[in-house]
């Protein structure tokens, strides 16, 4: 994989600027960066149009 393709789905910056994690959601692959991750778990709703289904995801709850 080159690194155009390794970039945070939410922000775009790429492994040169950030670490990256990888993901797979409905057999496809993606990233996200340390600093989106909470996104992803929280608000996945706000990467519609980054991640296929995203819309239809809950925020995970949270006990504080």
């Amino acid at each position: 994989m080159n690194n155009s393709q390794t970039r945070c789905l939410n922000c775009d910056r790429s492994d040169e600027e950030i670490p990256l994690v990888s993901l797979r959601y409905a057999g496809k692959q993606a990233w996200v960066c340390s600093q989106c991750m909470p996104v992803l778990i929280h608000k996945p709703q706000q990467l519609a149009g980054k991640l296929a289904g995203a819309e239809k995801m809950t925020g995970a709850a949270h006990g504080h």
